[in-house]
């Protein structure tokens, strides 16, 4: 029997971590080529492992929570040479998975420069850096007047910077203990909702929000919803994929909106398909999976799309795939009862549209008032490429489609 271990691999898409959800196999165990031994979650999706080997487990390095970096070990197999061929040669190449990419050159930590007669060590993600006694601690002058402001005491705490340097985050992590005297929860913060906050953020402060709202009748787009469900057993045509359809055919006449700053080239890129992604709240977090070319669907291929779309979602089943290449988002607050919003630029797109609670108003219909089931559309977009007539056109042109809500118009085959 050989030894052989088996790190995490390169999922794609640029991901460096991913979190251990279940392992699928015991030390000790016997496992074939290719049965699924893990189930792990990257900030994209969750992805089952196979092994790579047949053989025993030996070792796993890992347990169910953990996070691993990408290159670190997870498996060690003890295999049969008769089962592994060529490859249990001492200087056989760690195998790679199809389709997980390539093996990082190396893994391990960067080795800290040492500093005034202290020794080197390895950066660790979470043991401080200890100080040597008498030591005046080390921190910025801003850090310093932060932790007067607060009554904390520098020396009692080991800063977490280069060559131990105390930071904000480390004043105020102590903080954060004084406060939390009575009883808290700490939820750690990983997988999908670790990759919405960064990306979040990342919107937010690079992209200039703008986003204007517009209240429309939307009785029409419900009765037709109704009726086509009505008229098609076994498929279920909802006001989201009525307001979907009606996006896509709205984009054809606004391209700006379907559209994406690129600013490693100083370029507007415009794309000539829609691929629509739709918000879900997840157990996990907040995922935007997108339907891709959703503009070439028919209304009643779009709902299923859509169907199939958010169960694979809230299942966390979505691919990498889907979870990638959006070029607009629709975000469907009205199911919590919100009638309006200030949505976040999904990063890479120019535009993003909330859909408010349909609700029973006093509204002017027909030259009186009547009761009508009345709705806002809130819509964000990117300023460096939409100016505010061009969004307020869109919207103004999104609305005035689904109020009419022409069956010929949302229901008609793609041209």
């Amino acid at each position: 029997m050989t030894l052989r271990e088996f790190r995490l691999p390169d999922l794609g898409e640029g991901l460096t971590e991913s979190d251990i959800v279940a392992w699928r196999i015991a030390e000790g165990e016997s496992v074939e080529l290719n049965q699924i031994i893990a189930e792990v979650e990257t900030a994209k999706a969750l992805v089952e492992l196979p092994s790579p080997y047949s053989g025993v487990v030996a070792a796993l390095h890992a347990r169910a929570g953990q996070t691993v970096n990408v290159g670190d070990p997870l498996v060690t197999f003890a295999v049969t040479p008769s089962a592994a061929g060529e490859a249990l040669e001492e200087d056989a190449p760690q195998p790679n998975l199809v389709g997980y990419g390539a093996r990082p050159e190396h893994a391990g930590h960067p080795v800290r420069r040492a500093r005034r007669g202290l020794p080197s060590r390895p950066v660790s993600d979470t043991a401080p850096v200890a100080r040597v006694a008498h030591e005046r601690p080390r921190s910025t002058p801003p850090v310093r007047h932060l932790a007067r402001q607060l009554g904390i005491d520098l020396t009692s705490i080991a800063g977490t910077g280069p060559g131990g340097l105390i930071t904000r985050d480390d004043v105020a992590a102590v903080a954060n203990r004084i406060v939390d005297a009575g009883p808290v929860t700490r939820i750690p913060i990983r997988g999908v909702r670790k990759h919405t906050a960064a990306a979040m953020v990342a919107s937010a402060f690079t992209a200039p929000h703008v986003t204007v709202f517009h209240t429309i009748d939307a009785t029409a787009a419900l009765e037709l919803a109704s009726r086509l469900t009505a008229a098609s057993p076994g498929v279920k045509i909802s006001l989201l994929a009525i307001v979907s359809r009606a996006v896509c055919l709205t984009l054809a006449r606004h391209p700006e909106l379907n559209s994406r700053w690129e600013e490693a080239s100083q370029e507007i890129v415009h794309y000539g398909y829609v691929n629509l992604g739709i918000a879900a709240a997840t157990d996990r977090g907040l995922v935007v999976p997108n339907v891709k070319d959703a503009a070439a669907l028919g209304l009643t291929a779009l709902a299923g799309a859509l169907a199939e779309l958010t169960a694979e979602a809230r299942a966390g089943k979505a691919s990498p795939e889907r979870l990638t290449g959006g070029t607009f988002t629709i975000t469907n607050i009205g199911v919590f009862g919100v009638e309006a919003g200030t949505p976040i630029l999904n990063p890479g797109e120019a535009g993003i549209l909330a859909l408010g609670a349909a609700q029973r108003r006093p509204w002017e219909f027909q030259g009186e008032i009547a009761l009508r089931q009345v709705m806002t559309l809130s819509l964000s977009f990117d300023h460096r490429v939409v100016d505010g007539a061009q969004g307020s056109r869109f919207l103004a042109e999104l609305g005035a489609m689904l109020e009419r809500a022409d069956e010929a118009e949302l229901a008609g085959e793609p041209r």
